[in-house]
């Protein structure tokens, strides 16, 4: 966190914070992050993923073949993607989850919160992801999707918008209960005057498989 103190007046004041990262195929696993807090802390609901009976009902009935925890969250994810139509355009704000999957249409921060609240029913730990990922038209464009503890292995991601986990395509930023914690950027301030928010990302092929982002 950082606290600017400016004296005025200003007609105004920018901010510019720039960064880049280069990318990787981890098959969906997590790796080398700093995990500050034991996995059972996820499985804590929040207003916006409680699972109510229909999405209990429907993450047994996608998981219920399967045994291995790896297995049933893909199978979890594959089933979400078919019944969940992912609606383009910017987020209608913070919607709970049991409200989303009854209309089965939303945003991808929506599909992710549905997708937590599956695997928390179903006694996973799993987590929110606030990040970028590459689109079809070689732009990048601000996204969400999710994570799941599986013992052995980690943390493993998984995308309900696209059925599957995230590839060098994606750039993970932040986590948290649900997305209200993991804003990729948040601030405040005090005083008059108003303020906004501009994100561009640039996107350049590497040598080899990997992505560089910006």
């Amino acid at each position: 966190m950082h606290s600017i103190y400016v004296d005025g007046p200003l007609e105004a004041l920018t901010t510019v914070v720039e960064g880049a990262v280069e990318t990787f195929d981890t098959a969906g696993v997590a790796r080398g992050a700093i995990e500050r807090f034991p996995p059972e802390l996820y499985l804590r609901e929040t207003p916006l993923t409680e699972a109510d009976h229909a999405i209990c009902d429907f993450a047994l009935a996608a998981s219920a073949r399967e045994k291995e925890t790896l297995a049933r969250l893909h199978a979890l994810v594959g089933a979400l993607h078919e019944a969940f139509v992912v609606a383009e355009g910017p987020t209608s704000g913070a919607v709970a989850a049991a409200d989303v999957f009854a209309r089965r249409r939303g945003s991808a921060q929506d599909a992710a919160h549905v997708f937590i609240a599956g695997a928390r029913s179903l006694e996973i730990p799993a987590r929110y992801v606030s990040g970028y990922a590459l689109r079809a038209d070689a732009g990048a464009a601000v996204h969400a999707w999710a994570e799941a503890h599986v013992a052995g292995l980690g943390w493993v991601g998984f995308d309900p918008t696209r059925g599957a986990s995230p590839d060098e395509s994606y750039v993970r930023v932040a986590v948290a209960l649900d997305h209200l914690g993991a804003a990729p950027i948040r601030a405040a301030h005090s005083g008059g005057g108003d303020e906004t928010a501009e994100v561009r990302v640039s996107v350049a092929r590497a040598q080899g498989q990997s992505q560089s982002q910006s």
